[in-house]
C-alpha cells in the first residue's frame, strides 16, 4: 500500500500556480483555467531519453513523463500538441487520464530499463496528483531520483507539495523582462514567480539546474538572466544550462516571436557573458538549426530513435510497451 494523500481539495477554487484562476477543476475536464486542465492527471508519453543535459541523461536516458497541459501560452512552444497552446484557437492537449497506481507503474517501468531519474516534464498545474503518484511509487519500490522539469512559473503551495518528492530541481528561467513575458508567454509576471521559485529551489539544497532559452534578436533578456544567475545563483550548488535550439514552430499562424532561427553571432556573443560574469560551472547547448528534433506526440515515439525509446503511450491501450516492442 502506498501512503494516502487528499489532494482533491487543492483543484477546487485552484491556485497551485501564479495565475491563481479559482477555477473549480473538479467540476470540469479539460479546458479549465488557464492551463486547460481538470483534476485528472493526464500524460501523453514516458520514455527513456537521451536529450537532456548529460548528467541527466547518463547512459541510458533520462525517464521522461510528458503531462498533458500547461500554464504558461507560449505560442511557439515546440511541445505545442500536448501543452495545447500552439494550436490556433486553443484546443484540447493531446493525452489521457491515468491513476496513480498507473503513474507508479510508468515510474518502475522506467527504471527496470535504466532510467537515471524520473523525469516529469511540465507537470506544475498537476502537482498535487504527481506528488500523490509519487509517493505511492516510492511505496513500490522507486528509487531513483525525481526530476522535475518547468517552466519555473511555480506557486508556493505546489513547491511545498513536491518538497519531500523532488530531489533534482529543473526549471526555466525564460526572461526577466515583464513585456517579452506577456507577449510570448502569456505571463507578465513570470519573472517575479520564477525567480521567487528558483531562489526557494536553491535554499533547499538540493541540486538544481536552471536553463535558459536564448531568443534570437532577443539578447537583452538573455543577458539580464545570465547576470541574474551569477548575482543570485552561482556558488549556491546551481547550475546554468543555455539551450540555443530556438525554433520558429508553425503551430499558430498568428505566434509572436521571431520567425528565425539564432544566429552564430548571437550564439558566441552570449557564450562570451559567461566569461564576463565568471559562470564556470554549467552546460551550453552545441549551436543548433533546424527543425528535424523537433517531436510529434501523434507517434508512438514523438522522437528519433537515436534520442528516445519509448514506454507508454496515451494512444496505445496497452499500459506499457514490452521491450523491443512498440
Amino acid at each position: 500500500m502506498f501512503p494516502c494523500m487528499d489532494t482533491s481539495s487543492l483543484y477546487k477554487n485552484c491556485r497551485l500556480c501564479p495565475h491563481a484562476c479559482g477555477v473549480d477543476r473538479t467540476a470540469a475536464g479539460p479546458g479549465a483555467g488557464r492551463c486547460g486542465e481538470g483534476a485528472d492527471l493526464r500524460i501523453a508519453f514516458a520514455g527513456l531519453h537521451c536529450g537532456e543535459e548529460p548528467p541527466l541523461s547518463g547512459e541510458c536516458g533520462s525517464g521522461t513523463i510528458f503531462v498533458s497541459g500547461c500554464n504558461l501560452g507560449c505560442p511557439l512552444c515546440q511541445n505545442w500538441q500536448i501543452s495545447g497552446k500552439g494550436k490556433p484557437g486553443g484546443g484540447s492537449p493531446l493525452g489521457r487520464a491515468i491513476s496513480t497506481e498507473e503513474f507508479a507503474a510508468i515510474c518502475l517501468e522506467l527504471q527496470g530499463r535504466g532510467a537515471e531519474n524520473a523525469n516529469i516534464v511540465t507537470g506544475s498545474h498537476a502537482a498535487p496528483a504527481i506528488a500523490q503518484g509519487l509517493a505511492a511509487a516510492r511505496a513500490a519500490g522507486l528509487r531513483i531520483p525525481a526530476l522535475w522539469n518547468s517552466s519555473g512559473y511555480e506557486g508556493m503551495v505546489s513547491l511545498e507539495l513536491l518538497a519531500d518528492c523532488i530531489d533534482i530541481w529543473l526549471p526555466d528561467l525564460k526572461t526577466l523582462d515583464s513585456s517579452l513575458a506577456g507577449r510570448f508567454f502569456n505571463a507578465p509576471d513570470y519573472p517575479r514567480a520564477a525567480t521567487e521559485a528558483i531562489r526557494w529551489m536553491i535554499a533547499g539544497r538540493k541540486r538544481a539546474i536552471i536553463r535558459h532559452l536564448i531568443i534570437p534578436a532577443h539578447l537583452e533578456s538573455t543577458r539580464s538572466v545570465v547576470r541574474w544567475f551569477a548575482d543570485n545563483a552561482a556558488g549556491k550548488g546551481a547550475q546554468l544550462s543555455l539551450m540555443s535550439q530556438y525554433t520558429p514552430v508553425k503551430a499558430n499562424e498568428n505566434a509572436s516571436g521571431p520567425q528565425r532561427f539564432l544566429s552564430l553571432q548571437e550564439y558566441d556573443t552570449v557564450i562570451g557573458w559567461l566569461g564576463e560574469f565568471g559562470i564556470e560551472d554549467g552546460f551550453c547547448q552545441e549551436f543548433v538549426t533546424g527543425s528535424d528534433w523537433l517531436p510529434d506526440f501523434q507517434r508512438e515515439n514523438p522522437f528519433s530513435s537515436k534520442l528516445s525509446v519509448p514506454v507508454w503511450h496515451y494512444q496505445v491501450k496497452k499500459t506499457i510497451f514490452k521491450e523491443g516492442n512498440f
